[in-house]
């Protein structure tokens, strides 16, 4: 609430300056725009590498086709084209290579190749990514991250978040989810792409004023909370294993890399199983699958709590 504030609309806010230039640098891109979601940011990228009338090849589950409103296409005039991804969350490269239009009137032009990294909380191979990369370099593609979670998958590899995003054009990266800010993502790349960003956030009614106090927050959470994300993985780990050893309750295999536990039970339990947890002050959302995320606010004792009750329901029945 102290931060040092300005204009951000003409550039004049210190603050979200200073945030841009440490996500700028800490991803090894040449600038980057702060903005108020992911979901914006994503947006952004898309109607900065792609124009009206152009193709971006993309996960089928992906966030940026299938949970962001279809805003390329309402608002870009952006054509998706969705492929199913792989059981490591990965899109074959082989189908990829496919789906791009050959230069002809007929068909849309396909401009840009998206990833996300984590998927569903799995963390994509690096050498997958430099192929990926290679492949959208050999075919004139942009090559953009949805990288909401990218820092768990750096932090997951021990690795520096630049050397997964040096593979990409542009990469989005959100600091309220797992990073613990209460607002706002960053689009990194060039400084061309990020001007032309810059111009369809204000068209887009995203351009902010006095946003150094929620950027200050970003920053906070960039200076703080990175290298935290391991106590996050642990404990999802612990949360998996402590399903597992629950008879009725079937754990999605290998779905613990990061913070992500994926889980299901019978369709006749799902419903009770939400109130019975709600009861218990506990929230799921009902589905097939049933995710749970592990983040700064959820500590060991709070994920024993969900154990315990889940067992405690099942007893019940």
């Amino acid at each position: 609430m102290a931060a040092e504030v300005g204009d951000d609309v003409y550039g004049e806010d210190p603050t979200v300056n200073k945030l841009e230039a440490i996500a700028a640098e800490k991803t090894g891109m040449e600038a980057s725009i702060f903005v108020s979601s992911g979901t914006q940011s994503n947006l952004l990228a898309l109607m900065s590498h792609c124009q009206r009338g152009d193709e971006y090849i993309v996960g089928q589950g992906a966030h940026t086709y299938r949970y962001e409103g279809g805003g390329a296409a309402v608002l870009g005039s952006i054509q998706p084209q969705p492929l199913d991804f792989e059981e490591d969350g990965t899109l074959a490269l082989e189908k990829v290579k496919g789906a791009i239009k050959p230069d002809d009137f007929h068909f849309a032009k396909t401009r840009l190749f998206c990833l996300e990294n984590t998927q569903s909380g799995k963390i994509l191979p690096l050498q997958y990514l430099s192929d990926a990369a290679k492949l959208a370099r050999k075919h004139n593609l942009g090559f953009h991250l949805d990288g909401a979670r990218v820092f768990n998958a750096a932090v997951g590899l021990k690795i520096d978040i630049g050397e997964i995003s040096g593979f990409f054009d542009s990469v989005s990266v959100c600091l309220s989810k797992g990073l613990g800010a209460p607002i706002g993502s960053v689009l990194c790349g060039k400084k061309e792409l990020i001007d032309t960003a810059r111009r369809w956030r204000k068209v887009l009614g995203g351009g902010m004023r006095q946003a150094g106090i929620l950027a200050a927050a970003g920053l906070y959470a960039l200076e703080n909370h990175v290298e935290r994300l391991e106590e996050d993985h642990a404990n999802a780990d612990y949360l998996a294993l402590g399903l597992s050893q629950i008879e009725e309750v079937s754990v999605a295999s290998g779905c613990a890399q990061t913070n992500m536990v994926f889980f299901s039970v019978s369709d006749n339990h799902i419903l009770p199983l939400t109130a019975f947890l709600e009861n218990r002050r506990i929230l799921i959302y009902p589905g097939s699958s049933i995710r749970l995320v592990t983040h700064l606010d959820i500590s060991k004792e709070d994920i024993t709590s969900v154990i315990d009750s889940i067992k405690a329901y099942f007893k019940s029945v």
